[in-house]
């Protein structure tokens, strides 16, 4: 099919066709998630589940991808399948406006490959990352704040971050340094780089590690965690 053939050679048709098998579920549907739910659907993955309980507003318009003068007030997860409605219309959504709580992570991760955290607070990325481990899911956690963003993908059993937010408290640091647009699209790309070499099983993968980004002095560093 011509709307994969620019995949190709990067990927063989038999990983391109296999992509629509997978489900990838997408906490959050701003910043870091709209670009993310965008590259999944672009690049052919199957079955995406977009969560987030929050509705579009005029501070979002700097930076969210699925944000329009349009659909202000509007559901940010419908607002993503509406989005794929027209990129990628084979593309299965799957949405869920209610907020992560304990009481309904675990049916919500049950039947997914992979979790992607495009979440704004401590609090909600260790109650991702603890659901996750339970059901042996992997997680591609991300965070930005300013000119500064991060990666790393998680398997259950790993520490990863407890290193990073060794005391989980919230610092404040994405108000304090402000959202631009740019850092989002840089940091959802990698972390759904990191997906599909999950899903396909080859590539290195930032494990135990944590990609540091720094686009003011444009310093990128690999941690070992």
């Amino acid at each position: 099919m011509s709307r994969y053939e620019r995949n190709m050679k990067m990927l063989s048709k038999e990983e391109n066709s296999k992509l629509k098998s997978f489900k990838v579920c997408v906490i959050g549907c701003g910043g870091l998630g709209g670009y993310i739910i965008e590259m999944l659907g672009r690049l052919g993955i199957g079955r995406i589940t977009a969560v987030d309980g929050d509705v579009f507003d005029e501070s979002n318009l700097n930076r969210q991808l699925l944000s329009n003068c349009n659909n202000l007030g509007k559901r940010k997860a419908m607002e993503a399948k509406e989005r794929m409605k027209l990129v990628n219309p084979e593309i299965e959504v799957q949405t869920i406006t209610d907020r992560i709580t304990e009481e309904n992570i675990l049916s919500v991760f049950s039947d997914q490959d992979v979790i992607i955290d495009a979440v704004d607070n401590i609090k909600t990325r260790f109650l991702i990352k603890d659901a996750a481990g339970k059901l042996n899911k992997p997680m591609v956690h991300g965070a930005i704040a300013g000119w500064y963003g991060q990666v790393s993908t998680i398997f259950p059993g790993e520490k990863t971050l407890e290193k990073i937010y060794p005391r989980k408290v919230e610092k404040g640091i994405e108000k304090e340094l402000g959202n631009p647009s740019f850092t989002p699209a840089l940091v959802a790309s990698i972390e759904v780089s990191e997906v599909l070499k999950i899903l396909l099983g080859r590539g290195e993968l930032l494990r135990n590690k944590v990609l540091r980004i720094d686009l003011y002095d444009q310093v990128y560093m690999t941690l070992d965690m």
